[in-house]
């Protein structure tokens, strides 16, 4: 149940095009005007030349209701926002549009990250689970020789008992994997700097260091932040590592694998990989990723889209209510985490 304000904020919807139509359901636009006070089929894709019909909502926006695309909140763009106190940003990271002047100037953030995990953890389960089962190696196989063949002679190395699963990273996403993963008799590793053993068990996991990760691991799924201290943290040297026809998965950024030494290792036969991401975002076309029969390669799919847009919408309303209602967010974004976070 959500509840008109008498103190609607005053609300401007900021996101690329084509976004807010696939985002909002006609019950989120009707909430949308419950809640603010706004025009919930106007949009604004660029703050920095606006329109004068833009810039004179911008003006007197209380809040900005973002999505992909949205353009970076610069001191000049802010400046054009006088009444400008809040950002409810219906998706991941922010790092894309929150600039230090929205710190400077005290204004309030919050993200549907924790929403927007859920769909990249169910992708990241059925990868690791497929992988344990040689899904993609069997799937080939068969294509190919279309015959009846020894599968469980040549399967016999697979499953998914008791195999060991590195996850790299406990972020929200990484968390959700490890609660997903809980049902299956799979061991899990966990590798993160900012975890303690406390936190560790509590999480029901075992933490090990990175190259141990690697070696002990028949799936190491990527679950860090892009950072510069993440920058190709998964190298020749611990790609190396990895077990003979151990899957590396890989839902986070393209920039924190050595994609050339993973090139060489696929093209070889000896690791198979499952890559929503990679650098350069869009792979070249001759690049041998589209090809190789061990790689399952996707157009960074695994974050929310379609139905699942919709749960952020929902969150992002709730956060409205929230604000408009004189309540603090439920999830708010702190500059101080984003260091370490996505």
């Amino acid at each position: 149940m959500h509840h008109a304000t008498d103190n609607q904020p005053s609300l401007l919807l900021a996101m690329a095009p084509g976004i807010a139509e696939r985002l909002f359901t006609e019950r989120h636009r009707a909430r949308l005007a419950e809640l603010s006070r706004t025009d919930p089929h106007l949009v604004a894709h660029d703050l920095t030349t606006p329109a004068p019909h833009i810039a004179a909502a911008l003006a007197e926006a209380e809040v900005l209701f973002t999505c992909w695309g949205a353009t970076p909140l610069t001191a000049e763009v802010l400046d054009a926002a006088p009444n400008l106190r809040a950002v409810i940003h219906a998706a991941g990271s922010v790092k894309h549009h929150i600039t230090q002047d929205c710190w400077d100037r005290g204004i309030a953030v919050t993200s549907a990250a924790a929403t927007n995990a859920l769909p990249v953890a169910e992708y990241t389960l059925a990868a690791i689970l497929f992988a344990g089962k040689r899904v993609l190696h069997a799937a080939a196989r068969y294509r190919a020789l279309r015959a009846d063949h020894d599968w469980r002679a040549e399967l016999d190395g697979a499953g998914n008992h008791h195999r060991t699963v590195g996850i790299v990273g406990a972020s929200r996403i990484g968390r959700r994997v490890i609660e997903l993963l809980r049902p299956f008799d799979l061991d899990v590793l966990l590798y993160d700097p900012y975890v303690d053993p406390r936190a560790a068990a509590t999480l029901g996991v075992e933490l090990a260091p990175l190259d141990e990760l690697c070696t002990r691991s028949s799936v190491v799924s990527v679950h860090a932040p892009q950072l510069p201290a993440t920058h190709h943290m998964i190298d020749a040297r611990r790609l190396a590592a990895m077990p003979t026809g151990a899957t590396l998965i890989n839902t986070a950024r393209g920039s924190l694998v050595d994609e050339a030494a993973l090139l060489r290792e696929l093209a070889s036969g000896r690791l198979n990989a499952v890559l929503d991401v990679t650098e350069p975002e869009l792979p070249p076309p001759d690049s041998p990723l589209y090809d190789l029969p061990n790689v399952l390669l996707t157009p960074h799919i695994a974050g929310s889209l379609g139905t699942e847009l919709h749960r952020m919408a929902d969150q992002s309303l709730d956060e409205l209510e929230r604000y408009a209602t004189g309540r603090p967010f439920a999830d708010p974004v702190h500059p101080a985490t984003l260091r370490h976070s996505a």
